[in-house]
Formats: C-alpha cells, sequence, structure tokens
C-alpha cells in the first residue's frame, strides 16, 4: 500500500469517525459527510493516472455531481431547521413529533 493510499484510507476513516462520535450539530455531520464523498473522488480521479490508462472515466464526474446535490440539499435541510427549531443541534430533531 502506497502512502497516497493510505492517505486516501485514513481522511475517509477520520471523516466516518467523525460522523459516528460528533453528532451535535448538523453542519459537522454535513461536514463529515462532504469530507467522505471528497476523499472518494480523490482517490476516483487518481485511480486511472496510477494504472496508467490513457482514458479517463466518468465515475469521477458522477460522484462530484451527486455530492454537489447533497451539499445543496444538506444546506436546505440546515435552513430549513434553523428556521422553524431556532438551532441545528441534532438532539431537537424528533421524528416522531410533528
Amino acid at each position: 500500500m502506497t502512502a497516497l493510499h493510505l492517505s486516501f484510507y485514513a481522511a475517509f476513516t477520520l471523516s466516518s469517525l467523525g460522523l459516528a462520535f460528533h453528532q451535535t450539530h448538523l453542519i459537522s455531520a454535513l461536514l463529515c459527510l462532504e469530507s467522505m464523498t471528497l476523499s472518494i473522488y480523490v482517490a476516483l480521479s487518481i485511480r486511472p493516472i496510477q494504472t496508467q490508462t490513457p482514458s479517463p472515466t466518468l465515475l469521477p464526474i458522477l460522484i462530484l455531481t451527486f455530492s454537489a446535490c447533497k451539499a445543496g440539499t444538506g444546506l436546505a435541510l440546515l435552513v430549513a431547521s434553523t428556521c422553524t427549531h431556532g438551532s441545528d443541534h441534532l438532539h431537537n430533531f424528533n421524528l416522531l413529533q410533528c
């Protein structure tokens, strides 16, 4: 395993651990999800360079597109929850209440 692979695995693992252990604010959860998709995007973008394939793949562009859609949806949820509940604390959200 090269140092480049190790750094991408470490970035993905640290962001998933951050998502698992720091569940106090919605913005921190969204940032952890964004860093996970960013590490996947960079790893998929560098893969054709490492394998020395001449044609670029479409998968990194697809991941980047879904990441942008996810970020827009997450920020819309953040604004809506802040307007309705007054804060972005995750413990204030209860799916059983209307």
